[in-house]
């Protein structure tokens, strides 16, 4: 008979110091767009939502929050460059404090994935490029973007780092830099939508620059123990990819070493299209060993995954998605093995104040309803 594991047996249940913060596990919450922020402003139903989500000395990352008017892409996402905003979260954030929680806030600017409809007057959307979106993937129609003059990207990087400081007036621990999945920063970083001819663009070094000054900005701001960035170099999300995604991931990681930074949360290659993984030789190990910080692996990890990515020094922390948002309690299901709630595509991205979104089970509940 197998000996039961318990918590200090099963990696990803073991605690870890993330600089300054005490996790008691290695679960995390990873940022997840809900598209529940009604005209850009949480809502109440989110204190709801990610306290139950929340374990004491556990650490979650909020949904990517706009840091700025042009930085909207889709409806109903929330922001933090108003007050209105800033307020609006404070309770949310309470909530999770008050169980315990550890709360990063996931700042992000959309770039060229939008269309004139979210963006002030009607303008176009702004970009590294000029280059349209042409894919939909049913995730909506994109107006052609304009390319930011050399002289306007100092005042977008004075917008994110407004916004990670209207993220500490909210109350949030710190926060995470989206520098993943084809939006702004990524645009800059990959070169085949970056096709610049000034400082930001041509040599991995340019490309890089829009990046590290966000960094750099924010870390100034708030302080670099407090800051973290995701990054996707593998995946092609909103047609942005980069021939040598390795060199592109191992020079970024290689700069923010220099920056000190708290963490970097990385995608896994197997995720090309952010939605499912696909067959890939490529790993992450060479970025993880390159970073000098706490590294999170994310992407398509199940429990067995997870605890094997721990066990074998591969990441310091597992960031889960799609299994979270079903799975409310998940690192306590981790713990016992217990059966998953599935998940349902068709509720994560609507309105809706509590289907697909409060509304599933926890274990205790599951269970007795069982019993009945």
């Amino acid at each position: 008979m197998a000996a039961a594991q318990t918590p200090t047996n099963i990696p990803l249940l073991t605690p870890y110091r993330m600089g300054n913060f005490n996790l008691s596990h290695r679960v995390v919450l990873a940022p997840l767009t809900r598209q529940r922020s009604y005209n850009n402003v949480p809502q109440p139903h989110a204190v709801l939502y990610y306290s139950q989500r929340t374990s004491n000395g556990g650490l979650l990352i909020a949904e990517a929050t706009g840091v700025s008017a042009t930085a909207q892409g889709y409806p109903e996402t929330p922001g933090i460059w108003t007050n209105e905003q800033v307020e609006a979260w404070k309770p949310i954030v309470d909530a999770v404090h008050a169980k315990g929680g550890i709360f990063f806030c996931q700042i992000w600017h959309v770039g060229r994935v939008s269309n004139s409809g979210f963006q002030p007057n009607g303008q176009a959307p702004i970009s590294s490029t000029d280059k349209p979106l042409i894919q939909s993937d049913g995730f909506g129609v994109f107006t052609p973007p304009r390319r930011l003059r050399t002289d306007e990207i100092p005042g977008i990087v004075n917008d994110f780092r407004l916004a990670a400081r209207n993220a500490m007036e909210a109350g949030f621990d710190g926060v995470e830099i989206h520098g993943a999945h084809g939006y702004l920063i990524d645009q800059f970083l990959k070169d085949h939508v970056n096709d610049r001819t000034d400082e930001y663009g041509g040599s991995l070094e340019n490309r890089c620059r829009f990046a590290l000054e966000v960094v750099e900005a924010i870390a100034d701001e708030i302080g670099a123990d407090k800051v973290g960035i995701r990054l996707s170099p593998f995946a092609e999300f909103m047609e942005s990819k980069d021939s040598n995604p390795y060199a592109l991931g191992l020079h970024i990681i290689q700069s923010l070493n220099k920056c000190g930074i708290l963490y970097c949360h990385v995608v896994e290659p197997r995720m090309k299209n952010a939605l499912d993984a696909s067959e890939c030789s490529d790993n992450l190990l060479p970025l993880r060993k390159a970073f000098n910080g706490t590294f999170i692996a994310a992407g398509g990890y199940n429990r067995e995954e997870g605890n094997k990515a721990v066990a074998e020094n591969r990441a310091d922390l597992v960031a889960y998605g799609r299994w979270f948002l079903a799975n409310p309690d998940l690192p306590k299901r981790f713990e016992l093995n217990a059966p998953l709630n599935k998940y349902n595509r068709e509720t994560f991205y609507i309105p809706d104040p509590v289907l697909g979104y409060t509304d599933y089970p926890f274990l205790e509940t599951a269970l007795s309803h069982e019993e009945v």
